[in-house]
């Protein structure tokens, strides 16, 4: 059977045109061959969503976007997505919109919900929406704080150099300059002095070892000496010296309780007064001998009898 050339083109005409659109959609991610599901789901913002988008079941690619647009005058937006295979899920199960990469790239999971009662999802039917911000957001969401931390850091480093700059006239710039130069040579001068100290150890070496060695020696002695005392009966000079003690104790007692002579001298009244006027009494007769001696004492050279004595009329005289 021959055909005409008319038909021939036609034929390859057709062909042409629906290999076109069967590459066109498999192109966008949509086999004509497969029989696809059709699911929709409504976000306020599909943070950068494009059509052809994969969408992922537990990362494994099972569809693509097929087409974006705007549901209502609000602004909300309408996506709406087809699903290959034979995976079934609730009607419960969520469509979420996240980041691929930390570039921007955007994908939509349907998270299925195993534990709903709710029937199967068909192809036509709304999911649940939801935006995650994936490792970008999260991203985004620990540098912001960080952000606002550093500008609170250079608006504060900007105001310490303001004061910084206010405070450094040209005399105090001098200032420092003069001090830093003072730090120099003082550091010039220990750094002479630890030469100094350094050669003056290694000059007085042998010296100073004769010491450390005479210190050990001293020390040898002195533990010497130290079991030496440690051997002493210091136990019994103790116990001798608790003795001596107790018995002048006992003295106190007795002195106290009037025992003996010293005790009676301490604690009888009437032996102190008599003491007393004994002194007295003896104090005036030595005054009075030394005054009229004749009065006690006779004596004549050449054997005369000496006067009586003769009382003055004025005694104190």
């Amino acid at each position: 059977m021959k055909f005409s050339k008319e038909i021939k083109v036609g034929i390859l005409t057709v062909a042409a045109i629906a290999l076109f659109i069967f590459g066109y959609s498999f192109l966008k991610g949509s086999n004509l061959l497969e029989d696809n599901r059709v699911y929709y789901a409504i976000y306020d913002n599909v943070e950068g969503l494009t059509k052809s988008a994969p969408v992922t079941v537990n990362g494994l690619k099972v569809g693509n976007i097929d087409d974006i647009k705007f549901l209502d005058s609000n602004g909300r937006l309408i996506v709406k997505f087809h699903v290959n295979g034979d995976f079934a899920f609730s009607k419960e199960s969520t469509a979420s919109v996240y980041s691929t990469s930390l570039i921007g790239g955007k994908a939509l999971a349907i998270i299925p919900n195993f534990e709903s009662t709710a029937p199967l999802a068909k192809s036509g039917d709304t999911l649940k929406a939801k935006l995650d911000k994936g490792l970008q957001g999260e991203v985004m969401d620990q540098f912001i704080p960080l952000k606002d931390k550093i500008e609170h850091m250079v608006v504060s480093a900007d105001s310490v150099l303001v004061a910084v700059n206010k405070t450094l006239t040209p005399q105090t710039r001098n200032s420092i300059a003069s001090s830093i130069k003072e730090l120099n040579n003082t550091l010039i001068e220990f750094k002479t002095l630890s030469r100094n100290a350094n050669s003056m150890l290694a000059d007085n070496q042998e010296s100073i070892g004769r010491t450390i060695k005479n210190l050990d020696t001293t020390t040898e002695n002195f533990a010497k000496i130290s079991d030496t005392l440690a051997q002493v009966q210091i136990a019994g000079t103790v116990k001798k010296l608790e003795s001596t003690i107790g018995k002048f104790n006992d003295v106190l007692d007795k002195v106290n309780n009037g025992e003996g002579s010293l005790g009676k001298l301490m604690t009888d009244d009437e032996l102190y007064t008599n003491l007393t006027r004994a002194t007295d009494q003896a104090a005036d007769l030595l005054q009075d001998m030394k005054l009229n001696p004749k009065r006690y004492v006779h004596f004549s050279v050449f054997g005369k009898k000496g006067k009586e004595y003769n009382e003055p009329e004025d005694p104190n005289k």
